[in-house]
Order: structure tokens, then sequence, then C-alpha cells
């Protein structure tokens, strides 16, 4: 039996959260997802092990005090944190974020798409693909 993966969604907003999760459900009802409201608490659940380690880190870029850039760059800065693959998951789609964050280590950058079953397909794609080789 495979081990129960773990997907962490970073989000200030609680309703693109639940969609998220929601979707993620729909693709893969195995997939246990745990969520924050914001880059400070995030970080000091993952910082200090307060959770289980994900597998998958999705990480919108709005936020208040500390953005999801900021945040990126101090997941990577983490020995224990580097090498969980982040997916930027925001409403940009401007290509400076695109090259900024992938500069900083992201696996994948993820436009929030409009439509649930848009979001079902962009995270099969995701659930798919093995990011520890990318």
């Amino acid at each position: 039996m495979k081990p129960k993966r773990r997907f962490f969604i970073v989000d200030d907003d609680t309703d693109d959260q639940d969609l998220f999760i929601e979707a993620v459900n729909e693709v893969d009802s195995s997939i246990e997802c745990l969520s924050a409201s914001n880059c400070e608490e995030a970080l000091d659940l993952l910082k200090n092990r307060k959770m289980p380690m994900p597998d998958m880190i999705f990480l919108d870029l709005n936020m208040p005090r500390l953005n999801g850039k900021q945040c990126l760059a101090e997941l990577k800065r983490e020995a224990h944190l580097r090498d969980i693959p982040v997916i930027i998951y925001s409403t940009s789609s401007e290509k400076r974020d695109i090259d900024e964050t992938a500069r900083l280590g992201a696996a994948h950058f993820l436009t929030k798409p409009n439509k649930f079953e848009e979001l079902c397909k962009a995270l099969s794609f995701v659930v798919s693909k093995d990011w520890s080789r990318s």
C-alpha cells in the first residue's frame, strides 16, 4: 500500500482553500490536505515540525504581511523543507512572477483557474507528475 500523500495549502482566502481541498478530493480522495491562512502560520508549523511534513506545498503569492515570494525564499533556506516541491497557486499570471518564483525554487506555477473543472484538471496534472525529479 502506498503511503498517504499530504498537500499543504497556504492561502489567506478561506474560500480558495475550501475550493482547492474540494478539487483535490475530487482528483484523489486519498490525499490529505492541511492548510494555513498566512505565511507566518505556515512557517511556524513547518519549521517547528508542529504538523506532519507535506509532500507538496501550494503557496499563494498575494498575502498580507509576508507574501508568497518571501515565504518561498524562507522555505528554501530550511534544510528539512527545501526539497519539498512548492507549487505557486495564485491569481497572478504575470511572467515576472512566474520567472521570479522559478528562480526562488518553485517547482511549478499554477494560475488559479476560474472554473472548478479546470482546477481539477490542473491538479490531476500536478498529482500525476513526479516532482522529485524536476
